[in-house]
């Protein structure tokens, strides 16, 4: 069988992917992938709750988790046709909404789209933490799953039933989603800290000056940093869609990515006389895996080690460019998935294995970086900003002192630490 794994979705013959379908050990590790990718949702949930304080610890969870539930009904109806349907236009697929497939190997590649689909969502959930209403929330959830990432993504990997998106047709690599995933997701969540502002007390009203409000749980950070990793391995190692000889190498890259990443992040750290921090070095690590995304099935490890190790170190830089445009990222979500996911499409095409140092295919792999921005960020800030003018975004200032687990949920994450109970007690 011809291998596909490097071939762009819609270049690849439909003979040959009729004929990938057919063996049933590729439906086995595509189920299992895209069960590894549901699980990074666990890593989400358990990292941007641990980075906030223990008052909006329900508020988080509860966004991660209908993150996937809309998410993934909204674009199983709509975002998979948008994204993979025919795309005569090369600009949006314009067949298969509420999709029925005569084969079932089409069911197990929607399954797998969909967890992506819901890790494009939740990149925004971590950044506005501890000031945004739930309700605007998910609306702007719902408009990233069901239009803004897959219109974008049509443009790199459409034409699953036929045509192909225009940044496919000029050669753009992007793999697993450094861009199509990790950047978009990232510069709707800048639109987003744009729209809703900065948490209370987050930079001082005179100096300007950022001040730390740390996490209530870094255990929690700690092993939601390591199950994102395990899920990574579903995310690029699957994104082969098929069981092949290219697994073990792409896994590889991937892991040496994110150690690099935690080496980078040490280095920078050091050489800017900071303090080491965990929530930088397991952030460092995930810039090694965003990195990492787009090149892992065309890079040598070592040149994925230092895809990994710059990635880490643009994080830190990114966290402090942030901080002195006074823009509130509650766990860093945007260096991570966009600042280290923009250098990580970079290097897909600089580091390419075989034809190394390509100006022409930076050159176009820069234009994708910035069309992605030019794509996403707007349509984003529109879409939040409508929702702040007509139904609200961000919430007010005496909830979020009181913590959104109660104005948002009527619950709270660690009752016993309440002073005053949340309900008054039964009578006798």
């Amino acid at each position: 069988m011809k291998r596909l794994a490097l071939l762009p979705l819609a270049a690849i013959p439909v003979d040959s992917w009729a004929a990938v379908g057919d063996e049933p050990v590729n439906t086995v590790w595509l189920v299992v992938a895209a069960a590894l990718v549901f699980f990074m949702q666990t890593g989400f949930a358990l990292l941007e709750s641990g980075m906030s304080r223990s008052k909006n610890a329900v508020n988080v969870v509860m966004k991660n988790y209908m993150d996937v539930c809309l998410g993934s009904m909204v674009f199983w109806a709509f975002g998979f046709g948008i994204m993979f349907g025919l795309n005569e236009t090369g600009f949006f697929g314009a067949s298969h909404w509420l999709p029925q497939f005569s084969d079932e190997w089409s069911y197990t590649f929607l399954l797998f789209q969909i967890m992506f689909a819901a890790t494009a969502t939740t990149i925004a959930s971590g950044a506005m933490a501890e000031r945004t209403r739930y309700s605007g929330y998910l609306v702007g959830a719902i408009i990233i799953t069901g239009f803004i990432y897959p219109v974008f993504g049509s443009w790199v990997w459409g034409g699953f039933f036929g045509g192909k998106g225009w940044l496919s047709e000029l050669g753009f690599i992007d793999f697993a989603g450094s861009t199509v995933v990790h950047s978009v997701g990232a510069w709707c969540a800048l639109a987003g800290i744009m729209v809703v502002g900065p948490r209370l007390g987050r930079f001082d009203p005179e100096t300007g000056v950022a001040r730390l409000i740390p996490g209530h749980n870094l255990n929690n950070v700690a092993l939601g940093g390591f199950i994102l990793w395990l899920g990574w391995f579903g995310f690029n190692a699957g994104s082969t869609l098929q069981a092949d000889s290219s697994l073990g190498k792409i896994a590889l890259n991937t892991h040496l990515a994110a150690c690099a990443g935690a080496v980078g992040t040490f280095l920078a750290q050091t050489l800017l006389r900071k303090p080491v921090l965990l929530t930088h070095t397991i952030n460092g690590s995930l810039g090694g895996l965003v990195a990492i995304t787009a090149g892992c099935a065309s890079m040598s490890p070592t040149y994925a080690v230092i895809t990994g190790l710059v990635g880490g170190v643009v994080v830190i830089i990114g966290s402090y460019i942030l901080e002195l445009l006074q823009l509130d990222d509650a766990v860093g979500a945007i260096p991570v998935h966009g600042f280290a996911g923009v250098w990580g499409t970079l290097a897909a095409g600089f580091f390419m294995e075989g034809d190394l140092f390509n100006l022409q295919q930076l050159w176009v792999q820069a234009i994708g970086c910035a069309v992605a921005f030019l794509w996403a960020f707007p349509t984003a800030f529109l879409a939040y900003w409508l929702l702040e003018k007509l139904i609200g975004l961000r919430a007010s200032n005496l909830d979020q002192q009181r913590g959104l687990d109660y104005s948002e949920h009527a619950e709270r994450g660690y009752p016993e630490f309440d002073r005053i109970p949340l309900h008054k007690p039964l009578a006798g």
